[in-house]
């Protein structure tokens, strides 16, 4: 609604307040609330509108014994609308206060949504700073298939998981993989214990009997990659030999049984680059923790985090990962079989260079029921088709995996090898750092299968093996 020009200033300046409008003395525009989500297909409340985050600078204190986490929130921002509020996602702890460009922020907490009211509107197009500060014992999630994610407590410390929606128990921000950012994450834990994050180690201090650690990750992270693991950890870096730092962080439970693995981690980045193209990221490695801790393996960013000793097709699934899904992000969760797919045929593919099974092998024994023991984990890979999970709950389940490395090789056998590798490739390189949904994949697929006649193939694996429901026939 514009404002009338000749209405008395204190009349314009109270309607402006009954209308959650805080132009008067601000930039003259009129602002509206930032959306409090981005409507993704299983998580509608997740993310926020009206702004897209650059910068993550957390400051973060930890105390284990207490279960208690302090923190400061920097957030830099581009305001993408004219903007009265916004909200950010942050599911627990208590805020106590906020501003916005240095001057104090009226802020309202509903559950995850935590509304911040800037003094002065923000303008489209202006970069801004909100800095929060918050504290409190942080939440682990239940997912909607029993996994836990969040802060998760460890027999020493603590875990953060962020996978899809954990991310907002430790840290506030807009927590959709739609919105990616790069990440400065500094934590302070009592001295004998050992904070890790992703990207590379910048600076290490003990004073007065506490260890601050500080980590930094130039490259843009969504924020369900970002992790923080406090414990006893034995840190070690080493580089591959193109000088690559790879940084390993190990409960000394599990150093022993980890090391021969990790010891590959090196040869099978090397491995990736010759598949995938070059590694995306300044650098690698990976967190080994008790297997009771978490409970799963995760891909975050740089440093994935593995529940106990990884077995080499688990290192090699993670590794695959910093190309699909860390590099190139899905757009929204129902876009998640790009991440799984890719990265389990990573393991098919790792396989058949090996001189184990083949690619082709693999595929045959899920297709005719053979791969598991069990039935109902052979039926479990038809449920429902890759790019249209059934609901939250499914969004892990067999069809995003198994199901979707299927339609990758079933490219593969249909424009050939050469053109394969080329089409992995080039997928890699063209969405570098950015976020992709299955039509962007199966668009630049048809357009690089090479000629009518692969084309026609590709086009018809969508419908059968990408969007079918149920076994698709077998030509």
């Amino acid at each position: 609604m514009p404002r009338t020009a000749t209405a008395p200033r204190t009349v314009a300046c109270t309607l402006a307040l009954l209308v959650a409008v805080s132009g008067c003395g601000g930039s003259g525009v009129d602002g509206t609330p930032g959306a409090d989500g981005v409507r993704d297909p299983y998580f509608p409340k997740l993310g926020n509108g009206g702004y897209d985050v650059t910068h993550y600078a957390l400051t973060l204190g930890y105390d284990p014994d207490g279960r208690h986490l302090t923190g400061t929130a920097e957030i830099t921002a581009r305001a993408a609308k004219n903007l009265s509020s916004f909200n950010l996602d942050l599911k627990g702890l208590d805020v106590s206060g906020i501003t916005v460009e240095g001057k104090a922020a009226r802020f309202q907490r509903a559950g995850q949504e935590l509304r911040v009211r800037p003094a002065d509107e923000l303008d489209r197009g202006e970069t801004f700073v909100a800095t929060v500060r918050y504290s409190g014992a942080p939440e682990t999630i239940t997912d909607a298939d029993g996994s836990e994610e969040g802060w998760l407590k460890t027999a020493d410390g603590a875990l953060a998981l962020g996978q899809p929606t954990g991310s907002m128990a430790w840290f506030p921000g807009n927590h959709h993989p739609s919105d990616k950012a790069s990440y400065d994450i500094e934590i302070t834990v009592p001295k004998g214990l050992t904070a890790v994050s992703n990207g590379e180690l910048t600076r290490e201090s003990t004073k007065n009997g506490r260890t601050t650690f500080a980590w930094h990750s130039a490259e843009p992270m969504a924020s369900y990659l970002a992790t923080v693991a406090v414990g006893k950890y034995e840190m070690k870096t080493t580089a591959t030999e193109d000088g690559l730092p790879v940084i390993t962080a190990v409960d000394p439970s599990q150093a022993k049984a980890s090391k021969k693995v990790l010891a590959k981690i090196p040869d099978i980045l090397e491995w990736a680059e010759y598949n995938f193209g070059p590694y995306p990221f300044s650098s690698a490695g990976a967190i080994v923790d008790r297997e009771e801790d978490a409970g799963y393996a995760l891909e975050t960013q740089t440093r994935p985090v593995y529940p106990g000793a990884p077995e080499t097709a688990l290192v090699v699934h993670e590794i695959a990962h910093q190309w699909f899904g860390d590099s190139v992000t899905p757009k929204s969760w129902r876009d998640m079989w790009l991440n799984e797919g890719f990265a389990t045929y990573a393991e098919w593919l790792y396989e058949e260079d090996q001189g184990g099974d083949s690619a082709q092998d693999v595929f045959d024994a899920l297709y005719e029921g053979d791969y598991y023991e069990d039935d109902a984990d052979n039926e479990a890979i038809w449920a429902f088709p890759p790019a249209r999970p059934t609901d939250a709950e499914h969004i892990s389940d067999a069809p995003v995996y198994e199901r979707g490395a299927m339609v990758i090789h079933k490219i593969r056998r249909a424009v050939g090898d050469d053109a394969f590798y080329d089409i992995v490739q080039g997928w890699a390189k063209t969405y570098r750092h950015k976020n992709a949904d299955t039509r962007d994949f199966t668009e630049y697929v048809e357009e690089h299968a090479g000629g009518d006649e692969a084309r026609e193939k590709v086009s018809r694996i969508w419908g059968d093996w990408l969007y079918g429901d149920g076994r698709p026939d077998r030509p």
